[in-house]
């Protein structure tokens, strides 16, 4: 029989240290890894004892090519930062404008604001948990979770008009209104959601074999977590308490009963509790929004802000006017600076804008909340199990698309 064992080329090596460690790479074309990270590991046996982590290289531009587009037209982009829940970033964007500019959206426009937020929020919560599980072996729970979040994804595109990339948002409001069945959809759309979930729960939560492949892995300490600026459930994980929506209330949140789970330990099994009970308090902001949904427009009324209508611009030389204006030109905010947050589903996602006068930003910055959850992955994962980090990488939810823009 012929022997088909391949030889390895005369000048390979595997990088080995004098006290018998070994330096391994861990990504970029790890399928944990998401296609962009590289974890440099140095290993004894099957315990990681040190880590780098590079973050890869995705140059998308979003600053830069936010920087020579009009305000309106950075919406687009938004979408693209945390691809899974982009009306937050729609919202952080919009806001941060408005506060630039001194002006607010109408109340109704700003509980949609919410109601989509929180809808987003269910849907980053439920990939990130139904992933993690899928990489941890337990493929039914993520059939289970999908399955909610394409109920909620169809709940989003009956009111924004896009799944993915809805760009709902506008400077002083929204490109459109919830539509008449918004509310029984929703409600139909959440029972699902919960069934799926108690189901998912039923099979994790006491699941010998995911307890045991997540607590007490991924661990770091509050202080810790507070000095490399960690937000969202990876820090609420470890008992801080932290979440910008009660912290520093924006839209109505402040009108709303919800509370702000928190974990103990800050290991991957909390990470996972977090988000399963902030799915259950998203559902609950969203069902007191759509109860306390007031009437009227969706719009500020400062034709200077928004495009005034179409049948204003068919027949009003003013509104058409304002109309060309207000497309080639963009909303136009006074010089100064401004940094906006609001609560992504990693934690605090933050616009920092400055303006010059013109009708584009003279430069905007993003804070995305991976990127300090990243930078901590080596703290996090020092210590354990190569087998490990996939728990890990899977709890801290890195986005590529926030991560590196």
């Amino acid at each position: 029989m012929e022997n088909t064992k391949t030889e390895l080329p005369k000048n390979w090596s595997l990088e080995t240290l004098e006290d018998g460690r070994m330096v391994l790479n861990m990504g970029p074309s790890h399928p944990a890894m998401h296609g962009i990270v590289r974890v440099l590991l140095t290993v004894d046996g099957e315990r990681v004892t040190d880590a780098d982590v590079e973050i890869g290289y995705l140059h998308r531009g979003f600053e830069k090519t936010c920087e020579n587009v009009t305000y309106n037209q950075c919406v687009p982009y938004t979408d693209r930062l945390n691809y899974v829940s982009p009306f937050i970033n729609n919202v952080g964007f919009a806001l941060a404008v408005e506060k630039l500019m001194g002006v607010q959206a109408p109340a109704r426009a700003q509980y949609i604001r919410v109601i989509m937020s929180e809808i987003s929020r269910m849907t980053d919560h439920l990939t990130c948990i139904g992933a993690n599980a899928m990489e941890l072996s337990a493929f039914t729970v993520y059939f289970y979770l999908i399955n909610a979040r394409e109920a909620l994804y169809r709940l989003g595109d009956s009111a924004a008009g896009g799944r993915i990339t809805p760009a709902y948002t506008r400077v002083g409001g929204l490109t459109r209104d919830l539509p008449p069945d918004f509310k029984r959809d929703a409600a139909e759309a959440f029972k699902l959601v919960r069934k799926n979930l108690a189901d998912s729960g039923k099979l994790l939560t006491r699941n010998r074999i995911f307890y045991d492949r997540l607590h007490n892995t991924g661990h770091i300490s509050k202080e810790d977590a507070v000095s490399l600026s960690f937000t969202g459930p990876a820090l609420r994980s470890t008992g801080v308490p932290f979440d910008v929506r009660k912290a520093t209330p924006y839209l109505v949140y402040d009108r709303f009963d919800f509370d702000i789970p928190v974990g103990s330990n800050g290991d991957n099994y909390d990470r996972y509790l977090v988000r399963m009970e902030e799915l259950l308090q998203s559902m609950r902001i969203v069902e007191q929004a759509l109860a306390q949904l007031p009437d009227g427009p969706i719009n500020h009324p400062d034709f200077n802000v928004i495009l005034p209508p179409k049948e204003e611009v068919y027949g009003n030389i003013e509104a058409l006017m304002a109309h060309f204006k207000l497309t080639f030109e963009g909303v136009k905010p006074p010089k100064g600076e401004v940094y906006q947050a609001v609560e992504g589903g990693n934690g605090e996602v933050g616009f920092y804008i400055v303006s010059d006068g013109t009708g584009k930003p003279w430069r905007l910055r993003v804070r995305p909340p991976c990127f300090a959850l990243t930078g901590g992955l080596p703290r996090m994962i020092k210590g354990g199990y190569i087998a490990d980090i996939v728990a890990t990488f899977g709890q801290i939810n890195m986005i590529g698309g926030e991560l590196e823009r």
